[in-house]
């Protein structure tokens, strides 16, 4: 994706307005800009998904909920530019086109951007600038990119396989801890163990939420809280799962920084517990990196997704399959003027991404 000239310009919509939407592990996120004003929402469900993949038709029915939400009563004639970080892209997202469809049935839509939300994060936090940048929610996945020739992509394997350092991660070895404490057995903590109680009630109820789950990731990084709190209040068990979460992502964010300039950042709901993460997370990167140089978050994941809309709405992101789709108007009408041509010849979309 070449965006061009650093970072983008605000444009005139005229009556219309710009999208941007987050969806992670968390939920999904919008925000929204039109004649002046930034409008949010959000819808904290979990992503849905089947059979592992994201479910995109239902997905963009929750999109549509969520940006009507957000939008109330005002008019919005037109959304000139739309972008959607997700949670699964790449790998879990089947046909990125299907958002096209479904959202375009809905809204007047110019451009819509279809990206993953490891790249709406890296915008929202470095601003169209390379670097290294971890998002860190219920899962973890790291990107170090310059937005054009570099795009070096670090775990994102889901909580089975990876994830590492991330609030599913966290939570499940707080439980873990906390099931050792309730059999007696060796590396267990009392204080987890009454915060699983606490959290879950008993721990056969936990057993029986997280195997009727189709994922339980959700459940394990809801009690990444709880195994934070215990770490402050001094429980040497939680405060050493924060400690190695931390030098997991640091090891992540090493991984993603061939070919760059060593510029580090960070994104996602994890990173709220700075003070638990921040300490082993840099000094991980410094030991082997020691001219690393972080620089805070200017923005979140849905700030992020806006800047795409706003670039998108001037024409200035470029595809780079498979981590960013770039679906307009024009692939739709040179589609359009094919069929009335009387072709016969079928397509399997009806939007083409722009090549």
């Amino acid at each position: 994706m070449n965006v061009g000239g650093g970072e983008p310009t605000n444009v005139n919509v005229g009556g219309g307005g710009l999208a941007g939407v987050d969806v992670g592990g968390g939920g999904i996120r919008v925000r929204i800009e039109a004649g002046g004003s930034i409008m949010s929402g959000d819808d904290a469900s979990p992503v849905p998904r089947v059979q592992g993949r994201v479910d995109l038709d239902r997905l963009a029915a929750r999109i549509i909920r969520v940006v009507q939400n957000a939008v109330g009563g005002r008019e919005i004639d037109r959304f000139t530019g739309m972008a959607i970080g997700t949670t699964g892209l790449p790998g879990l997202v089947p046909d990125p086109s299907t958002l096209w469809h479904r959202l375009r049935g809905r809204f007047d839509l110019g451009t819509l951007v279809v990206t993953g939300d490891m790249v709406t994060t890296h915008v929202g936090a470095l601003g169209f600038r390379p670097g290294v940048v971890v998002a860190a929610g219920t899962g973890v996945i790291t990107l170090g990119t310059d937005l054009a020739d570099v795009w070096n992509q670090s775990d994102g394997w889901g909580y089975l396989l990876g994830d590492h350092g991330g609030g599913a991660w966290i939570g499940m070895r707080g439980l873990h801890a906390a099931l050792r404490a309730h059999d007696g057995r060796a590396g267990g903590s009392p204080a987890l163990l009454e915060r699983l109680t606490a959290h879950f009630g008993h721990p056969s109820e936990l057993v029986a939420l997280v195997y009727a789950a189709g994922s339980a990731a959700h459940h394990f990084a809801s009690f990444a809280p709880s195994v934070g709190e215990a770490a402050r209040d001094g429980d040497p068990v939680a405060r050493q799962i924060w400690t190695e979460a931390g030098r997991q992502l640091g090891q992540t964010a090493l991984a993603a920084a061939s070919g760059l300039e060593p510029v580090f950042s960070w994104g996602g709901r994890l990173f709220d517990a700075a003070d638990l993460l921040m300490e082993p997370f840099q000094s991980t990167v410094r030991t082997l990196l020691p001219e690393a140089r972080f620089e805070p978050p200017r923005g979140d994941s849905a700030d992020g997704a806006l800047a795409l809309a706003r670039a998108a709405a001037e024409g200035s992101v470029r595809p780079h399959h498979p981590y960013v789709y770039v679906f307009t108007e024009a692939s739709q009408e040179r589609l359009d003027s094919v069929r009335t041509g009387g072709t016969e010849r079928r397509r399997a979309s009806a939007a083409t991404p722009e090549k």
